[in-house]
């Protein structure tokens, strides 16, 4: 933070009031008054915003925020993120694109990377959320950007993260990665293959002004530790479908449920995908937390069952399956 700049949790309070009464006026007011006191703009995005950001999602997770204040709440974020980079000046350095996982709808984190990259004086091209990998590597060869800074806010969306590194790798364009989706201290990250992984905006920049040393983080990104990884991902969606039978959800609800059960399929291939039972156990606690909030505790076992009776033929699978039901029965 900037030597003239406070942020305090006065500020932070008042902000979040304004989040909470979908206030567009009284935040950018704020923002941009903080930004005349003598604050960067990655102060404010870095130490407001995105802070702001992560007790929303703790209010949905929790159930005191329903899914429409959360949506108004962040909208009226990205119209501060927007404000703000209005206010950035020309480039000075070279061209990095800037994109979400494909899947990944939360782009609130990747944009306040984009301007606070932006406000260090590089030239920036966000791509916006969930990049297919095919539309993410012809563009690269189009544009022969510098390096991808890649946003994974949830790790369940890994292996499509390891597709998207490898796409980059193949066109010759170092990836940084940054977000919670790459795992504590971003220990996923290199295990598909990124240069490097930053945990906030300020970290992309000091990244950045690095050595990229893309040739080291080219071609063919480190294959899979564990055979079992290819075929449950091949599995995929009758995974998904035996997981949605013994749910058995009223219609209403049918297509939330699928979408959840799902994810938590692809959380199970990711951490095939990275050898590490603790990107399981991360997911299974932090999905049982929200079924709690809501309710619905006691499917994630039943579910958790009917996975591991369909992969027998994978040990190493079932343990982490096995692993998982003990530590949600724990919780």
């Amino acid at each position: 933070m900037s030597s003239d700049c406070r942020i305090g949790p006065e500020s932070l309070a008042a902000y979040l009031d304004h989040l909470e009464r979908a206030d567009r006026a009284g935040a950018v007011a704020l923002a941009q008054g903080l930004l005349a006191e003598g604050c960067s703009v990655a102060d404010v995005l870095v130490d407001l915003v995105a802070v702001a950001q992560r007790e929303i999602g703790r209010r949905w997770l929790t159930g005191s925020w329903s899914v429409a204040q959360e949506h108004a709440a962040t909208h009226v974020s990205e119209l501060v993120v927007d404000a703000l980079g209005a206010a950035v000046g020309p480039s000075r350095h070279g061209h990095v694109v800037v994109a979400c996982v494909e899947g990944e709808w939360h782009a609130l984190a990747a944009r306040i990377v984009s301007e606070v990259v932006r406000a260090a004086g590089w030239r920036v091209t966000f791509l916006g959320a969930s990049v297919p990998a095919r539309h993410l590597v012809s563009y690269l060869h189009q544009t022969g950007p510098d390096a991808v800074l890649l946003s994974c806010v949830q790790p369940n969306r890994l292996v499509r993260a390891a597709r998207m590194v490898e796409a980059s790798r193949t066109a010759g364009v170092p990836v940084l990665a940054g977000g919670p989706g790459f795992g504590p201290e971003g220990r996923w990250a290199t295990a598909i293959g990124a240069a490097a992984w930053g945990a906030s905006a300020r970290d992309a920049v000091r990244l950045l002004s690095g050595p990229l040393s893309a040739g080291a983080h080219t071609g063919s990104p480190p294959p899979p530790p564990d055979d079992a990884y290819v075929a449950v991902l091949h599995r995929r969606r009758d995974l998904v479908r035996l997981a949605l039978s013994v749910v058995d959800p009223p219609e209403e609800t049918a297509e939330d449920v699928a979408s959840g059960l799902a994810h938590l399929v692809d959380a199970l291939v990711a951490a095939v995908r990275v050898d590490d039972d603790q990107l399981l156990l991360d997911f299974v606690r932090w999905q049982g937390e929200a079924l709690t909030a809501r309710g619905g505790r006691g499917v994630l076992d039943d579910v958790l069952a009917a996975l591991e009776r369909a992969l027998t033929e994978h040990p190493r699978v079932v343990e982490r399956l096995r692993t998982a039901r003990a530590a949600v029965a724990l919780a």
